[in-house]
Formats: C-alpha cells, structure tokens, sequence
C-alpha cells in the first residue's frame, strides 16, 4: 500500500461495518414435518398371509402334479380297496415314493424360505401378498433388512407358530408396533405405505 493511503479507501464505498443482515427476533421457529409412521395391523397381515399361501400352494401343486403323474401315484392309489390295512398302503406305493415325496416336500420347504426371505431382503421389501396391500418388511428404523435377516424373521416364524392359540402371531394386533413374536425375535417391523 502506498504511503499516505488510509486502509479505509481501500475498501468499497458500500461497505459499511455492522451491515450484516438480522434475523428478528420474532421469527417463528422452523418446524419440519415429520413423516407418520404406519404399522401393518394382524388383519392385513393376515391376508397377506392368504395371498401367499395360495401363491405358494400353487408353485407346490406344480411340483406335486408332476411328481404324481411320474411315480403312478394316482393309478397306485385306485388300487387300494376299502377295508385294506392302513399299514400295506406303505408295500403298496413302494419306498421310491416315499423318497420322492420327500424330495417334493423338502423342495417345497425350501422354496417358502427362498420365497420369503428373497421377497423381503429384496427392493420390494415384500412377499407378493404384502406387495398386494403396501406393506413392507423393514429393520427397526424403516431400513431394507438382509437376506440373513430375512431368513431369521422367516424360521423365527416357526418358534411364534409353537405358542398355543395362535398368541404369537396375534401379538401383531396388541402391541405397539404391531410386531408378531417373530418380528420381535429377528428386531424386524412391518410398515404400511401409503
């Protein structure tokens, strides 16, 4: 700077020291809106649960049928006469169809676990029943769950399904979040969309 310039020449003539803008103090705060939070109840739950089992009874007659018609099932059983013992039907249909059913049941075992757990670790966070009425499976802060999550909250269905009377998965009607024992058990929620 040269010599006998003053520092405030240098400064734009617009400038002037505390011209900052104020806020009044009697300005409303700011409030955001929080989105509301829809549990899925037991009755929507329950068809859901509906929807999927005919989902699924459908993919286990098309496993079924066709092992049926394989094996003879259904000419094996025309011969069984009324009267006959229970206990001959087993020499009757032979050892290889208790395999097979083995097999189809296994399968179809199989298959509600992938069907569910894929279904609900998968972007629809749902089972095509729960995809049917806007319901999604999600973790504890409304976060998609992973398979292995989804596969735990599926065989923990098996534990609700021990407790008498259904108690376990009408735990989804009676508490807060609507969580049946299962979704307790795998810290999973089922929201409603829309």
């Amino acid at each position: 700077m040269p010599a006998g310039t003053s520092s405030a020449a240098a400064l734009p003539a617009s400038y002037a020291p505390n011209a900052y803008p104020t806020v009044p103090s009697t300005a409303p705060p700011v409030v955001y809106a929080q989105p509301t939070v829809q549990y899925a109840g037991f009755w929507l739950r329950v068809v859901a649960y509906l929807i999927d089992s005919v989902v699924m009874g459908v993919a286990f007659m098309a496993l079924f049928i066709p092992f049926a018609i394989m094996t003879g099932l259904a000419a094996t059983l025309g011969n069984i006469h009324p009267g006959e013992d229970p206990r001959d039907v087993g020499a009757v249909l032979g050892g290889t169809f208790f395999l097979g059913l083995f097999t189809v049941v296994s399968l179809a075992f199989l298959g509600g676990w992938l069907y569910h757990a894929k279904m609900e670790s998968s972007s629809w966070q749902a089972t095509l029943g729960k995809k049917a009425l806007n319901l999604r499976v999600t973790d504890m802060y409304g976060a998609r769950i992973s398979f292995a999550r989804a596969s735990g909250r599926h065989f923990a269905k098996l534990i609700t399904g021990l407790i008498p009377l259904g108690v376990g998965f009408m735990l989804a009607g009676l508490t807060e979040r609507r969580q049946a024992l299962h979704d307790m058990l795998a810290s999973c929620l089922v929201l409603r969309d829309g």
